[in-house]
């Protein structure tokens, strides 16, 4: 899943640095992710995990790193595709 989620990242995210130097735990918002770039991210992990996101869920802190966001998702997308320990 997080191969997804840099992928989505990368092409919607519109971040200041390339999203393959950003560790896991890397905090996207000193990475340059903006208010609009969140939703552009919630909406295409949306799309290409095939979940929703439930509203209580969609929090500051929910995109604040790869890691955050694959262990928030994890109870909502296939076990195949979780990567969260």
């Amino acid at each position: 899943m997080k191969a997804e989620l840099r992928r989505v990242l990368s092409e919607t995210a519109c971040l200041d640095v390339p999203v393959e130097t950003l560790s896991d735990t890397d905090d996207l918002y000193a990475a340059g992710l903006s208010s609009l770039g969140t939703v552009r991210v919630m909406l295409a992990v949306e799309d290409a995990l095939g979940i929703e996101m439930p509203g209580e869920l969609i929090t500051f802190e929910l995109f604040q790193s790869i890691d955050s966001l694959a262990c928030a998702l994890a109870p909502l997308v296939p076990k195949n595709l979780v990567a969260c320990q």
